[in-house]
């Protein structure tokens, strides 16, 4: 299981744009990612590209995210994915 850490750095946090721009590129990998507060348990991790899970996140600008997943390229997904939550998406 491959994991990485964000910080969420758009300013709404993950909420609105900034979730569906993160949302849209979860779909589009070639494996499945979940998604969780920092500290939380793995097994309450959510569909990271599932809108509704990315907003009862919660997840505000400066709170860190735990990002999994498995497979081939799980790796390569999971750096995309850290850079968009990395990028402040209001700002663009």
């Amino acid at each position: 299981m491959a994991e990485r850490k964000a910080t969420v750095a758009s300013r709404v946090g993950l909420h609105a744009r900034p979730a569906s721009i993160f949302a849209e590129a979860a779909a589009a990998q070639p494996v499945d990612v979940t998604i969780a507060m920092e500290g939380d348990p793995a097994e309450e991790a959510m569909d990271a590209s599932s809108m509704l899970s990315l907003m009862s996140l919660g997840a505000s600008h400066g709170d860190v995210v735990v990002l999994r997943s498995d497979g081939e390229g799980a790796e390569t997904a999971l750096e995309e994915l850290a850079k968009i939550l990395e990028t402040d998406l209001d700002a663009t």
